[in-house]
């Protein structure tokens, strides 16, 4: 019976460090993108929120999970535009817009949750999977990380197209520039506020997306204020990484660990106060900035705005 204890046990926690690290996956990547160009996206909290919601209200209208990724992106993005315009192309504090945004996002989407629902909270139905032959077989570990929603393999291929393109892209190359030398960047003739614009877009799509898959797929659910701060965590992953994104990857998982652990714990049989449990999060948070914040490398642009021209 402890073997089996054991073997639930772990398989519990992987299975929930995978369901909610993608959201923080996905997250830290679109913030990576954001500070390599040099803008600070403190309103990814925000981007995730209303992704989330727009995510679950567009599956749960049209039964369909894929529409429900799609509107959470749109809706991300659509929250980028705020930041793009006061910060990248106004060059105001993107520290206060940014925690101005995510104050908004939650204000929103908890009155938009009153009006629509009242005080209902209904759920989505189980969304499918995808069982990867063979390796889905494996004790322990199979269902946990091969037997998962299709998003969460994208969410992870995402990682190496991202490594990719910061690699050996020209793209790549523009967003370094934009974060690190945007005078240099300019001189040779590329827009660094359309370099800027871009990537803090991409970022709100990515961290929408993030939110519809906490909403539709790891919750099956929408409750307002229920990112708990997932966005935060996120611009930490992103600054530690150090510009590569199969870090954030390692992160996420790390995170996701700590925010599951209540399950895996019950799961076990082991009975630990919720408050405690619900704590690990930042506190791994804090022990991670104590041990590897020091090692943080972040563009030498970043949070500065860059007016075209300017030397």
């Amino acid at each position: 019976m402890d073997a089996f204890l054991t073997q639930a046990f772990v398989t519990s926690l992987l299975l929930g460090a995978v369901t909610a690290g993608l959201p923080l996956l996905l997250a830290g990547l679109g913030e990576q993108i954001s500070e390599k160009a040099g803008v600070l996206n403190v309103g990814i909290e925000g981007m995730m929120l209303l992704g989330a919601y727009y995510g679950f209200l567009a599956a749960y209208s049209t039964g369909s999970v894929w529409l429900g990724f799609a509107a959470g992106a749109a809706a991300g993005a659509a929250a980028a535009v705020p930041m793009v315009v006061f910060c990248v192309v106004l060059g105001m504090n993107q520290i206060v817009i940014g925690i101005g945004l995510t104050l908004a996002a939650e204000g929103i989407t908890a009155l938009l949750h009153h009006f629509q629902f009242s005080r209902t909270y209904p759920r989505l139905p189980a969304t499918e999977v995808l069982a990867i032959p063979l390796l889905s077989e494996i004790p322990v570990l199979g269902r946990a990380l091969f037997s998962l929603h299709p998003a969460a393999y994208l969410a992870v291929a995402l990682v190496a197209v991202a490594a990719f393109l910061f690699r050996d892209t020209l793209l790549g190359l523009s967003l370094r520039a934009a974060g690190d030398k945007p005078a240099a960047l300019d001189t040779a003739g590329v827009d660094v506020r359309r370099v800027r614009t871009a990537a803090v877009l991409a970022t709100g799509a990515l961290a929408g997306f993030g939110g519809a898959y906490l909403a539709v797929v790891g919750a099956g659910v929408f409750v307002p204020f229920m990112t708990n701060g997932a966005g935060f965590i996120a611009i930490v992953l992103a600054m530690l990484a150090q510009g590569r994104p199969v870090r954030v990857l390692y992160g996420a998982l790390l995170f996701g660990a700590s925010l599951s652990a209540t399950t895996a714990l019950q799961v076990a049989g082991i009975d630990v106060p919720t408050d405690v449990v619900q704590m690990l999060p930042f506190a791994m948070v804090m022990l991670v900035l104590v041990l590897f914040g020091q090692r943080a490398s972040l563009p030498a642009a970043l949070g500065t705005h860059y007016e075209r021209g300017a030397r």
